[in-house]
This record gives structure tokens, sequence and C-alpha cells, in this order.
């Protein structure tokens, strides 16, 4: 299989969809408040945080969750919109997760106010995160699966690739 029929290709898991529609209600959801409500959770947050340039991460950031989030909905380029998805999670877990490990700002980026720091905090406060570059990980390796756009528009020709070879 070249590069070009593994990024394309669907996968075979009819149960995809559950992991898709879950990564698609965070993300989306994340992304329209990034863009609908900048100062709480897009630029704002982000200065807040250390991130640089937040006038163009944090639109960026949320535009980024509402494409790729839509396109793993509808099981579009599933594996492609995967990817951004996962650096945007690593960089949360750095940028937010590993100041709360250490108990204080760390590199450019600043702790916030929490009653405890260390790695039972920074495990709780990280789960979603977890969740969400676990997910995406899992999207980008099995595909969108049976009931995609994906599956619709490459599956058959994959499959008939596959046949002849």
């Amino acid at each position: 299989m070249t590069f070009r029929e593994f990024i394309l290709s669907p996968g075979d898991s009819r149960w995809a969809i559950v992991i898709r529609l879950m990564l698609a209600g965070v993300f989306v959801t994340e992304g329209y408040l990034k863009l609908s409500d900048p100062a709480w959770l897009g630029a704002g947050r982000f200065a807040k945080i250390g991130i640089p340039w937040p006038d163009v991460t944090g639109p960026l950031v949320g535009w980024t969750e509402v494409v790729c989030g839509i396109l793993m909905a509808i099981g579009l380029f599933n594996r492609i919109a995967a990817i951004p998805l996962i650096v945007v999670m690593a960089v949360a877990i750095v940028s937010t997760k590993i100041p709360v490990l250490f108990g204080r700002d760390w590199w450019v980026f600043s702790v916030r106010k929490l009653e405890r720091y260390g790695f039972f905090s920074m495990t709780h406060e990280a789960r979603l995160d977890y969740a969400m570059l676990l997910g995406a990980l899992f999207m980008l390796l099995s595909g969108a699966g049976r009931w995609s756009l994906d599956e619709k528009l490459f599956g058959a020709r994959n499959s008939r690739r596959n046949a002849d070879s």
C-alpha cells in the first residue's frame, strides 16, 4: 500500500464512527468557542498561558478545530484531519499541563492557579486532553471506517486496486 492509498483509505472499522463523533463533538464546539469568545478561550486565554502570537494562533486553532472536527464527523479526509488535531492536543498538553505538573511557570508557559499541583493534579487536569489526543491518533491509524465519506469516495477504489494486485 502506498502512502497515498494509506492516507485515503477508510480502514475497516464499522465502529470508528463512535470515536469520530466524540472527537467532532468536542473539537467543533471548542473551536467555535475560541472563535466566538476569544477573550475567554481564544486569543485572550492563549495570551494568559504564554502561547506565542495569540491574536494569530487563537483563531488559527479555533478554525482548525472546527474544520477538522467537521471532517471527522462526516469521515472525509479523516486521516489528514487527524494530524492537525494531534498537534493541537500535544501543544495543549505541553502548554497547560506541564506547568501544572511542575507547579510553576515552565518555558514560556504560565501555570494557572489551582489548589494543588504535581503528577496527579496534572493527570486529572489532562484527562480530556489525553482522550482527545488518543482518539485523534486512533483515527490517524485506523481511518474513518465503513460509515464515512472516505469509504464512499475512496473505499471502492482501494478495494479494486488491491484486488488487481
